[in-house]
């Protein structure tokens, strides 16, 4: 049975993710502990809500240090919906707010219109097919047993903007506009939408995250 450590950090969503990671037999600590943190054998950072206060609740209970000790060890971190975007530069939801910088790039509000010509709702919000970029492969990932074009589920008014294209691991389409849908590098990978809530498909990326 593998370990996981969920960061606590006062955000929600902690209890569904935990289910999941167990469905798949996983051995599952909640955790604001940075001594425990920073050793995981695997560590996730969930997270629903605004931007500024994902940060706020890591720095108020001293995570952060935590957090890049444990990247150095190499082992797998996985970050959840504001979890992924909370590991690039910065964010522009309500002000500007600086983020883990784990990642270079940016995340932006998803535009509700395109050159003022097109309306489109937002939030994402719903069950949305996800493909890798071109010539992009998703080997060695938690998505290497997923078949292109498989449906995930998807709430999120913002969006990451990897500065590299390299990093950017998966993508979806919403009413014609290109999201990153996950994001890789090296021992850090982020999913934009909610495998704990994605049926049998979403727990097949938590089971190759642990098993891996």
């Amino acid at each position: 049975m593998s370990d996981v450590v969920i960061i606590d950090y006062g955000m929600g969503n902690l209890k569904s993710i935990q289910r999941g990671l167990e469905k798949v037999d996983a051995n599952v600590t909640l955790s604001t502990d940075s001594e425990v943190i920073a050793t995981a054998d695997r560590l996730v950072l969930p997270g629903v809500g605004a931007f500024e206060s994902g940060m706020l609740g890591l720095k108020d209970r001293e995570i952060t240090d935590a957090i890049y000790a444990f990247v150095k060890t190499g082992n797998p971190l996985l970050g959840i919906c504001l979890g992924m975007q909370m590991f690039l530069d910065k964010s522009e939801e309500h002000g500007n707010h600086q983020g883990l910088g784990l990642i270079p790039g940016i995340v932006k509000k998803i535009p509700e219109s395109d050159q003022g010509k097109f309306q489109r709702k937002v939030p994402h919000i719903g069950w949305t097919n996800l493909h890798a970029p071109v010539n992009g492969k998703w080997k060695n990932s938690c998505l290497e047993e997923i078949e292109q074009g498989e449906y995930f589920y998807f709430v999120h008014s913002y969006m990451a903007v990897p500065e590299k294209k390299e990093h950017t691991l998966a993508e979806c389409k919403d009413e014609g506009l290109t999201l990153t849908a996950a994001v890789k590098k090296d021992n850090i990978i982020g999913l934009q939408f909610h495998p704990e809530k994605s049926g049998e498909v979403g727990l097949k990326i938590l089971k190759t995250f642990v098993n891996n």
